[in-house]
């Protein structure tokens, strides 16, 4: 993973609108630097538009497929500019092509595989349209650190049972595991349009599409030991009695066990944040005690998950489109809108706590790290279905939280969306987003268990002594020399931090009166969808690269991460994505008043 690049090639950015009828061709095609001019504050909602350009590609495909190609195509959006209504297009909902299922590919850059993730053949050629059970009796899914004795004997017979089904059984593990590996993967076109891909990550799909996944999983499970009632366990990696690999999936001797995983994390806390274990015992040279003992390591790592989930759950996830990611169209046949292209832009959680127990699970073996360390394999772990009923409860629990804006998209391009599933009966089964939107009329819900990262708000760290260098404190950041954040582009983001200063709108925010947010938008990022990849983002830290910011600190603004997941071995094409991160809150934490008309921006480089 030799090196990042931000690809808007030769000019500097002092803002960060997006041109609304000027294409980048023109723009890519000037001699001279263009500034860029932000007029008002962006909504965080679904849209989508002239953002991904083919002209633009080609100058990204100048660059090796191993490097990483960041595009910051401006920082701060204005809400009529950055964007055009991607319903305005003739776009029909996302459908897999039963007939087109092909094998997957997973792809090193010197390897490849190719995997057959494809469905048994259908019965009768006959697919039933779900319907949610009437009148049922909700099941709670319990926190798999809490379930007792009698609860883990079913569990482990039912999955023993699925496991011993004829490998020809779509019911069987491995045929539930290879679900995954077809949609995420690459393995089904669209229906209607044979050479569009269809993808279920880093778009409005991802929670939809493991909703179902698991509850057709879970129906299996209850149907093989006759207990309708039967409810999978969660991973409760949210809350400290949880954050370590659960207890019933270690036993090498119980079908919850699998052998694909990094064994170093077994017993350690979870890093929400990147996947990476920080409990280590280090010696100091001078007197031979440890710096900082296990127990201090452990209570530090949980303040950060606690931050993390704040973060990623309240802080960012004030709408549907910064929660769930963008919208993803089918039927579109535009280079230019970025709906109409397969991973758009994950939400938060898919992009961070999701990704990062993906990567801390899975085994360090190049160069595949399977299990769970990558999209095609992680379904053949037990434990990716605790895991994403955790994912799945953060859904419900985001409805709940304050805000007037926390619910679902309303659009039938979304809601008519649809996936094919196995259910208990080995029927096909044709299920649509608008069917699973609340968990209790599906006939389940979760175990309530303590929320403790509610109560765990950023603070600035220019506000705590001894934290970085503080050698800004109090200096305003018009007052910094802005030539010294003056970049050519592209820019190498390798090893260490880059930091680009950005004009922001000139219309205050009323957050009350106007209900928006502002909004950094990190645009192209362009990468090899096989790399594991992070890069965390800060504003007006205090330039400290030996201690950067982490989640505790409010100049902390996200991350981006990547999860290994091929499409077609040895192409050139790379994964082109985007990353919206709302600054409305880290802007009032840090008391940045609207006069302030520059922020800087820290890009921080973690994995590739």
């Amino acid at each position: 993973f030799p090196s990042t690049f931000i690809t808007l090639p030769n000019f500097s950015i002092q803002t960060s609108t997006f041109l609304p009828k000027t294409s980048q061709r023109s723009i890519f095609q000037k001699k001279k630097p263009f500034n860029f001019n932000s007029k008002t504050v962006v909504s965080c909602k679904a849209s989508n538009g002239k953002q991904n350009d083919a002209d633009h590609t080609s100058f990204l495909n100048r660059f090796d497929r191993r490097d990483i190609l960041l595009g910051l195509g401006g920082g701060l959006y204005g809400a009529t500019s950055l964007v055009r209504d991607p319903f305005a297009l003739a776009v029909v909902p996302i459908e897999p092509e039963l007939s087109s299922c092909g094998e997957s590919t997973v792809d090193t850059g010197k390897t490849c595989m190719n995997v057959p993730c494809c469905p048994p053949e259908l019965k009768d050629s006959k697919i039933i349209d779900f319907e949610p059970p009437l009148g049922c009796k909700i099941r709670y899914r319990p926190a798999a650190h809490l379930v007792d004795r009698d609860y883990l004997y079913k569990f482990e017979l039912a999955m023993e049972r699925m496991k011993a089904l004829p490998v020809d059984d779509p019911r069987n593990f491995m045929q539930q595991a290879n679900i995954h590996c077809a949609y995420c993967n690459g393995a089904y076109s669209q229906v209607g349009f044979p050479d569009q891909k269809l993808e279920v990550h880093y778009s409005w799909l991802f929670f939809p599409f493991h909703r179902m996944y698991l509850y057709f999983f879970e129906r299996i499970l209850g149907k093989l030991i006759g207990d309708p009632d039967f409810a999978m366990p969660f991973w409760n990696w949210d809350s400290p009695c949880g954050m370590t690999m659960p207890q019933i999936y270690l036993d090498p001797y119980s079908p919850l066990y699998d052998e694909n995983r990094n064994l170093e994390h077994q017993h350690v806390l979870v890093n929400l944040n990147d996947g990476k274990s920080v409990i280590k015992q280090e010696k100091n040279e001078e007197d031979g005690f440890d710096k900082l003992t296990k127990r201090e390591q452990e209570r530090e790592q949980i303040k950060s998950n606690l931050y993390v989930m704040y973060q990623q759950m309240v802080r960012s996830a004030k709408t549907a489109s910064c929660f769930h990611g963008a919208a993803y169209l089918g039927g579109c046949v535009s280079e230019t809108d970025i709906g109409c292209t397969p991973e758009p832009r994950g939400g938060t959680i898919e992009n961070g706590a999701h990704i990062a127990v993906h990567k801390f699970v899975g085994a360090k073996n190049p160069p595949y790290n399977e299990d769970m360390g990558n999209f095609y394999s992680a379904g053949r772990d037990p434990l990716f279905y605790a895991h994403h009923g955790n994912v799945d409860r953060m859904w419900n629990i985001w409805k709940t939280l304050q805000g007037k804006k926390r619910r679902d998209f309303d659009q039938d391009v979304w809601l008519n969306s649809s996936f094919l599933f196995y259910d208990e009966n080995a029927n096909m089964v044709r299920v649509k987003v608008r069917d699973c939107l609340d968990s209790k009329t599906l006939g389940y819900d979760y175990q309530s268990v303590d929320i403790p990262w509610l109560r765990s708000k950023p603070t600035p760290r220019r506000s705590r002594p001894g934290v970085g260098r503080g050698q800004d404190q109090g200096q305003d950041v018009l007052a910094r020399r802005k030539s010294k954040y003056l970049r050519r582009f592209p820019i190498v983001l390798d090893k260490v931090a880059v930091r680009i200063e950005i004009l922001r709108p000139k219309k205050p925010i009323n957050k009350k009166k106007d209900d928006k947010e502002e909004v950094l938008v990190l645009q192209n990022i362009q990468l090899d969808r096989n790399d594991s990849v992070q890069f965390d983002v800060s504003i007006n830290d205090d330039e400290d690269d030996d201690n950067p910011c982490k989640p505790e600190d409010a100049e902390f603004v996200g991350s981006f991460s990547n999860l290994p997941h091929g499409d077609d071995c040895h192409s050139e094409a790379m994964l082109s994505t985007n990353l919206y991160l709302p600054l409305s809150d880290a802007l009032e934490d840090l008391k940045i008043p609207s006069e302030d008309r520059f922020i800087v921006v820290t890009l921080v480089p973690q994995e590739g």
